[in-house]
């Protein structure tokens, strides 16, 4: 609260004084204290008037209109009177003979009650001078009253009666009380249903204790409301709102109670404001505020919530307290008086008076101050202290005007000091004043003055330097104005709005409107001016092109409209009333043309007054003189968006995008980073024709298409053209047809709806625009009205379409000319048109018509004129023609019509055509069947079962042979028809079961339990343990097995091998174990059954023991390869199961291998690899006991033959032994003899070669490494040790392999290989590995 002025008289000092606003104006404040005078100060502090007194002031009051202050004394029966209009007192005498005590003018009238110190009663009438002495109305001193708005008087003495009595000084109603009554007011109780606003309650202060409500309707039920004894005395109290009342106590409290009679006694609101104590309370019905006063501070709430606490006042120097307070009627000021004679008056509502010019405002502070700010350009505000308490103010780009009534005062707004130019006085009261640069308009009077703020004094633009509108012929009335840099716009009561050009200084423009226009409010640029005429509504008018927008969801509470002063957002402006702050958007280029839209409201504070509109933040007034600035709700995506959550960003996106803030739309997709939403801002820029800006957002969402599109036609300057084509893209094909005919390009509407295949509407296009296309477009529009199955237009469009110069159009036009005619019932001429077309498709679709139609012949016809073979000869079988049907059957490839062609042979007994059909047709059974009942071919039906495995065919020949008594070929033949149940009984009887156990295959156990039963009851025991088998009954299998008689192959005994892998049955395993070994009868079988029980059981250690042994024999009995090949197939499989495999079997298979391969060596004539593989072998020699001296016999002759001279010798000494010498082949023996008696110790050296281990050099036939004592893996065609650098493997069973050149199998696993799929491997450390592993 700003402090205004404070009063200290010398003659005060020491003791509380009395003061009374002027009532209604509050221009005026009368005070007095103990100094027999009433002094008359005005608002701003300073004294008018003194009024000098025969004695001290007992009361004193102001009449109803402010105009006479009632004053009297203690010393005089004089009544004083002064006049505010006039500053002169007068004098009335009273009449009355005793002290006046009590003086109160009436609340609707010129009366003036004043009561004396014995009860007499005085009414005054002010108007007519007359007088009424009411003697004896109390017994005692009167003290208190109370005018009612229907003239009633209540008075309070000390007599303890209270009196209503009429203007005319009757009583018409008292009542006593308990004690002095004090503070008496009239007011309205609280009810349920007010019939009235009669002021019928009197209430007061009784004995400071209680409150009386005394109801003149109901005079003999007052109402006495005692409060608690901890709240002290009743100081004061206020009645306010509907029937409330507000109480104020000594101890610092103050209670709220409602006059409702079923609330009566409830306090609704208490607070202890005051902590001493209270001293007065004071409520302004305008402010809608209450305020209590106690120990020094004020305390200020809120009517509408008391809760809220408005603002505190503290008056820290006045150590004795306060002591009165008093509003002005209209709120504006508050006084304060305290103990210590001292009164300060606050300022709590100013008026609020501001302008705005570009961002420039000026606004009251103080009643004598307004500041200049511009928050925008950070300016620092400007004071200026004007002379006059203003009722208006105006701000331009270099002065202020304030002012009220007819006058104006003009300052100059320097750069750091504003100086006072002149005072204008104008020829009516001035309602509103605007200024520019140059000039100042004020509004007075229905008339506007323009004139020069600063007169140059040059005589060339006297005539310029004022003019008055209107001109005296004009009969009109202006009711409102705006002044932009280059206009003067004004609007009357006949609707007319005008601009006056000042710089060519004549009207420019003018627009009429229905009603009058109350105001105006034009942009910064003058070229868009809202106005709100006398209905309330709001519009948009652009002089420009004279065209006027009604502004949507207008409020009729609206009181003005502020246009955005940010450059950015020149279409943006905000309506305001008392609550709310409205956004609309003006959309000037749109492809839907010009429109506004509300974006959104905001609240605003209570009393704010907006002034200024910039980027979003609105600038406002407020009543304490200050500014406040709210951003608009509709602007929330200015602050930082990394800060909310994507359900905010889309609201912010649906803002940006309303008002076309596509830069900051464009953050907001980036955060949100959702296709929906680009495509949004994509949309909304196409809307507002922002082509460039689409351009980004559809590259930047990935949509190729639109920016090429766009891209093309951002260079188009017509606009209607460009805004054709982008209301297309948004899909309003109708706007983009009215744009496209009203741009330079009417043609564009044309080709778009020929591309979107809007037939009908092309055709009327095209009637207009290109005759030529009529043709092409009819054919277009048949094809669709034909698929929509209107096929009379569709008949009608083709024949327009027929142009007789466009072969290949015309021929499109004839087949729907065609089909159309067959459609619509003229069959002839539809079926003449399409077998004279060149189409097969058109003679197919017209056939399937004429089908659809049951027109059979015709259809059939067609078909076969067009080539559908298949399709006629079907047509052909409907209509029975049978003998058609015939003739195109070599044609036909469908089954189903050879199907019913051979039906209809077989049943007129042609039976070959039927077979021959039948078979086309692929109907095996129907071809068996006549081949076995009507032809008599029981061979060829036999192998076309065979043939095609037909089950029902194979029961036919089955039941034929059966009537033939061959039971083999009949149970053959049951069997391949799946009867098996039938073939095993016939079986059975006629004992085939051979065949039939030769024959089945992949059938039930059942079925094989019974074949193995029979052959059990038979004793064919090979049989039945072989079906025994098949159905899982091992044990018995087994048994069978071993009772079969023994055979050359021995299946039996490899049949039971099988059944033992199979069960997985220790018992049954021993069991054949003991058998193979002799136990029961001695008789031990071949160890090559136990080798494979082994295997079959995957026992592989015991196999491959169990292999050793059998190599062992068969070398012993010179089976060599026999021995190899079962080391091999144990090697392998041990390293199938990865399994370690035992040096002594890598060593007899290495020896045996070695041995193979001297035969491949010798063969090829590669004595040298032969001589080293037979001197591997020969020392090995014990391996090979059976071939000895054959072996040393080859091992001398090869050493000898590669020139290994002293090895050859050494094995000829021992073939010279005795055991061996009588052995040797004759043939040889002299040469060995020579060998050994012509002794020569040339060897031939080694060569060596590294180690694939250590790279150790040692020869290369050598399979230790002396080095790192690894056994090296050999090569299998050559029995060398591998090397590094020359390494394969078999492709069959992974063996390696140095070199394979002439040989097409592998000596190991001899199987075939092509030397193509052998690749050298370049890393064989892995093969290592897995080699160490084994060993």
């Amino acid at each position: 609260m700003l402090g205004i002025f404070s009063l200290y008289e010398k003659a005060w000092s020491g003791s509380p004084v009395q003061f009374t606003w002027q009532k209604s104006l509050g221009n005026f404040l009368a005070v007095t204290g103990g100094d027999r005078a009433v002094k008359i100060f005005d608002r701003h502090g300073q004294k008018r008037n003194e009024i000098s007194l025969p004695g001290n002031c007992i009361a004193m009051d102001w009449d109803k209109d402010g105009d006479t202050l009632a004053i009297i004394t203690d010393k005089s029966s004089t009544i004083f009177l002064w006049d505010a209009i006039t500053n002169k007192t007068s004098q009335v005498d009273s009449g009355m003979r005793d002290a006046m005590s009590f003086l109160l003018w009436s609340r609707v009238g010129a009366l003036l009650a004043v009561g004396t110190a014995k009860g007499n009663l005085l009414i005054y009438n002010r108007q007519t001078s007359r007088k009424i002495s009411v003697l004896g109305k109390h017994t005692k001193r009167i003290t208190c009253g109370c005018w009612s708005i229907e003239n009633l008087l209540a008075l309070g003495g000390e007599d303890k009666m209270i009196t209503i009595s009429n203007q005319e000084g009757d009583t018409i109603r008292q009542t006593s009380v308990s004690s002095d009554p004090s503070d008496m007011q009239f007011s309205v109780m609280k009810t349920d249903e007010r019939v009235s606003t009669r002021e019928s309650t009197v209430s007061a202060v009784v004995g400071k204790r209680t409150l009386f409500l005394f109801n003149l309707n109901d005079p003999d039920n007052p109402i006495d409301l005692k409060f608690q004894q901890p709240y002290g005395s009743i100081v004061t109290y206020k009645w306010y709102g509907d029937g409330y009342i507000m109480i104020g106590f000594s101890q610092g409290c103050f209670v709220v109670i409602s006059t409702h009679i079923r609330e009566i006694g409830q306090e609704v609101f208490q607070a202890h404001n005051h902590k001493d104590n209270l001293s007065s309370i004071a409520i302004s019905q305008s402010l809608n505020k209450a305020a209590s006063c106690g120990d020094n501070c004020i305390k200020i709430h809120d009517l509408t919530d008391m809760r809220e606490m408005y603002a505190i006042i503290n008056l820290d120097d006045e150590n004795k307290g306060v002591d009165q307070m008093a509003w002005t009627d209209d709120g504006q000021l508050l006084a304060v008086s305290t103990r210590k004679g001292s009164l300060h008056v606050f300022l709590t509502k100013l008026p609020i008076l501001g302008d705005a010019c570009s961002t420039r405002i000026a606004y009251l502070t103080s009643l004598l101050e307004v500041t200049i700010a511009n928050h925008v350009e950070r300016e620092l505000p400007v004071t200026v202290s004007v002379e006059v308490e203003p009722s208006f103010v105006a701000i331009g780009v270099y002065h202020l005007a304030v002012g009220m009534n007819n006058r104006a005062w003009f300052y100059a707004l320097g750069e750091n000091n504003v100086k006072k130019l002149k005072d204008v006085e104008y020829l009516g009261t001035v309602a509103s004043m605007r200024l520019n640069s140059d000039y100042a308009a004020a509004l007075f009077e229905g008339k506007i003055q323009l004139h020069m703020i600063e007169s140059e004094g040059l005589g060339a633009q006297e005539e310029r330097e004022t003019r008055l509108f209107p001109a005296d012929d004009d009969k009109y009335q202006i009711l409102c104005h705006a002044l932009t840099s280059d206009f003067l716009i004004y609007g009357t009561d006949t609707g007319v709005i005008r601009y006056f050009y000042i710089e060519d200084w004549q009207y420019v423009n003018e627009y009429r409107h229905p009603v009058s226009v109350r105001k105006v409010f034009p942009d910064p640029n003058g070229t868009r001016m809202a106005f709100i005429d006398d209905k309330s509504d709001g519009f948009v008018y652009c002089p420009v092109n004279d065209r006027v927008y009604e502004i949507p969801d207008f409020s009729p509470t609206i009181k003005g409209i502020l246009w955005e002063n940010w450059p950015m957002d020149k279409g943006v402006f905000a309506a305001f009333d008392d609550d709310k702050v409205y956004t609309y958007v003006f959309h000037k280029d749109a492809i839907q043309g010009s429109k506004i839209i509300l974006a959104g409201g905001t609240e605003v504070p209570y009393s704010h007054k907006p002034l200024l509109l910039y980027n979003g933040e609105l600038t406002c007034q407020t009543p304490s003189g200050k500014t406040n600035n709210i951003y608009l709700s509709t602007h929330s995506f200015l602050g930082n968006l990394k800060d909310f959550g994507p359900d905010v960003l889309r609201q912010m996106l649906t803002q940006t995008l309303m008002l076309k803030r596509f830069s900051e739309a464009w953050e907001v997709c980036s955060l949100l980073n959702d296709q929906s939403c680009w495509n949004e801002l994509a949309k909304a820029c196409l809307h507002h024709m922002e082509v460039d800006f689409a351009i980004r957002v559809f590259r930047a969402s990935g949509n190729a298409g639109m920016v090429m599109s766009l891209e093309q036609i951002k260079g188009i300057e017509d606009h209607n053209l460009l805004a054709g084509h982008l209301a297309m893209f948004t899909s309003d094909f109708n706007l983009a047809q009215d744009l496209y005919l009203a741009s330079s390009c009417p043609i564009a509407a044309l080709e778009m709806r020929k591309d979107l295949q809007h037939w009908d509407r092309a055709l009327q296009l095209a009637k207009r625009l290109a005759p030529d296309q009529i043709p092409f477009i009819s054919k277009e529009y048949a094809v669709q009205l034909e698929f929509m199955g209107d096929y009379v237009n569709a008949l009608a469009h083709y024949e327009k379409g027929i142009t007789g110069n466009n072969k290949e159009h015309d021929e499109v036009c004839l087949a729907g000319v065609a089909q159309m005619s067959i459609r619509m019932g003229d069959i002839r001429r539809g079926v003449n048109q399409a077998i004279k077309h060149p189409s097969r498709v058109l003679k197919r679709d017209c056939g399937a018509i004429l089908e659809n139609m049951k027109q059979f012949s015709e259809a059939a016809q067609l078909y076969e004129k067009g080539q559908y073979y298949d399709k006629a000869a079907s047509v052909y079988i409907r209509c029975k023609n049978w003998a058609k049907v015939g003739e195109l059957l070599p044609h036909v490839s469908s089954p189903k019509i050879h199907l019913q062609y051979a039906k209809a042979k077989e049943a007129d007994g042609r039976y070959t055509e039927a077979v021959i059909a039948y078979e086309h047709a692929k109907q095996w059974d129907s071809v068996i069947r006549l081949y076995l009942d009507h032809l008599n071919n029981p061979e060829k039906a036999v192998n076309i079962v065979r043939e095609t495995q037909s089950l029902e065919g194979a029961k036919m020949v089955a039941r034929f042979f059966l009537q033939l008594g061959d039971y083999g070929s009949a149970i053959q033949f049951l069997v391949m028809s799946k009867c098996n149940n039938e073939a095993f009984t016939l079986a059975q009887q006629h004992n085939k079961m051979e065949i039939y156990a030769d024959i089945i295959s992949d059938t039930t156990n059942e079925d094989y339990q019974s074949i193995a039963l029979y052959f059990e009851a038979e004793k064919k025991h090979f049989q039945a343990g072989k079906f025994f088998l098949l159905c899982g009954q091992y044990g018995r299998a087994l048994r069978h097995f071993m009772k079969s008689p023994s055979t050359e192959d021995n299946l039996a005994m490899e049949m039971a091998i099988e059944t033992v892998g199979r069960a997985k049955d220790e018992a049954l395993t021993n069991q054949l174990i003991d058998y193979l070994m002799g136990e029961g009868d001695g008789m031990p079988q071949d160890a090559k059954y136990l080798f494979r029980l082994y295997m079959a059981l995957k026992q592989y250690r015991d196999a491959a023991r169990t292999a050793i042994i059998i190599a062992r024999e068969e070398q012993c009995s010179g089976n060599y390869r026999n021995a190899h090949d079962v080391l091999f197939s144990m090697y392998s499989e041990l390293k199938t199961q990865k399994i370690k495999i035992s040096s002594e079997m890598a060593t007899n298979l290495m020896i045996l291998h070695s041995y193979i391969l001297v035969k491949i060596h010798v063969k090829r004539g590669d004595h040298m690899k032969g001589a080293r593989m037979l001197i591997r072998v020969a020392n090995n020699i014990s391996k090979f006991p059976s071939h000895i001296v054959p072996i040393l016999t080859s091992t001398v002759i090869e050493c000898h033959r590669a020139g290994l001279k002293n090895s050859a010798f050494s094995f000829a000494a021992m073939l010279m032994r005795p055991e061996y010498r009588c052995k040797i082949d004759p043939k040889y023996k002299k040469k060995i003899e020579t060998v050994v008696r012509r002794r020569d110790t040339t060897e031939t050296e080694e060569p060596t070669t590294a180690c694939p281990y250590c790279a150790f050099q040692l020869p290369e036939c050598e399979l230790l490494c002396p080095s790192c004592k690894n056994n090296l893996p050999y090569c299998i065609a050559t029995g060398r040790h591998m090397v590094r650098d020359d390494w394969t493997v078999c492709p069959h069973f992974g063996i390696f392999f140095l070199m394979l050149q002439t040989e097409n199998m592998c000596p190991m696993c001899s199987e075939r290989i092509n030397i193509v799929d052998l690749m050298k491997i370049t890393d064989c450390t892995e093969y290592l590995k897995l080699e160490d592993e084994d060993h």
